[in-house]
């Protein structure tokens, strides 16, 4: 088996050894459970006459509580991404495990590239269950189903690679600490930029648009959440929406288009500047 590989599943193993996966897995079993009550509240709603909503109210309000569900999981997701990659390299270089390891014919690039594969493939699976059961639970509770849940599921998925990848290339020069918490404030800031640069598209401003745009390149994570975002809207609300205009597009919970292609691509590229730059930097690094 390739070291990449062997790497990849010793990552795979002591991650899923870990507390924190297990707790993610219990807290996510128990919100998918809650919202699925919530959820079924909906259908019980009447208007003014005693009736229950129509069809299309339903799945309109139901699009957007879920929105909110699925920001809370990309929360918890880049969370728990940033937190696990902060000391996948600096916590071995300071325990002397990666000394050892090292000392056998062994690439740094291949263990930048292991563990990265390795809690790669946690976060796509932890994306993917997380999505069907919340998925399954809507759709038992109120009927709905969004229009794209294949791309709601890559977008998210994608969205804590980032965290990940941009995680493990500052394990690479700080502590663990330091490294979770600064690539955690990254995406809170990547998030509050992407806002300010749809405030900016609203009004017409392109200083504050350029904020978001200049943001989706330096950390794709804003990106990609609207590509989610846009996977989860009804037909009828994304019409509407580009009905109203600029001012359609202002609202931090809603996006009228999806990812352009160019932006798509310049993902890929991105992956692999931060790998690139991972690799160097450990390269670079005293043992």
């Amino acid at each position: 088996m390739p070291p990449v590989l062997v790497i990849a599943r010793l990552t795979v193993q002591e991650s899923s050894r870990r507390r924190l996966l297990l707790a993610l897995v219990i807290l996510t079993l128990i919100v998918v459970g809650f919202s699925a009550w919530g959820f079924n509240k909906i259908t019980t709603v009447t208007n003014s006459a005693g009736e229950t909503l129509p069809t299309q109210q339903v799945d309109l309000i139901t699009s957007q509580l879920l929105i909110v569900v699925t920001f809370m999981f990309s929360g918890v997701l880049a969370l728990s991404a940033a937190v696990v990659a902060g000391p996948l390299i600096s916590g071995e270089v300071e325990s002397g495990l990666l000394l050892s390891m090292l000392a056998r014919p062994l690439r740094r690039s291949e263990v930048v590239l292991g563990k990265w594969l390795g809690l790669g493939i946690l976060v796509a699976a932890y994306a993917a269950g997380a999505a069907t059961l919340e998925l399954a639970a809507v759709d038992w509770a109120t009927g709905y189903l969004p229009p794209h849940p294949i791309e709601l599921t890559l977008f998210v998925a994608a969205e804590g690679l980032v965290l990940l990848s941009l995680g493990l290339l500052l394990s690479t020069r700080l502590s663990g600490i330091t490294a979770g918490v600064i690539a955690l404030v990254a995406w809170l800031m990547g998030w509050i930029a992407g806002v300010v640069g749809d405030i900016g598209t609203g009004l017409q401003n392109q200083a504050l648009e350029n904020v978001g745009v200049v943001s989706h390149l330096l950390l794709p994570s804003d990106g990609l959440w609207r590509g989610a975002i846009f996977a989860m809207e009804p037909d009828s609300l994304i019409a509407a929406m580009r009905a109203a205009g600029t001012f359609g597009r202002a609202n931090p919970f809603a996006a009228v288009d999806p990812p352009p292609v160019p932006f798509l691509l310049w993902v890929a590229i991105w992956f692999a500047l931060v790998l690139g730059l991972s690799i160097w930097s450990f390269r670079r690094r005293e043992i």
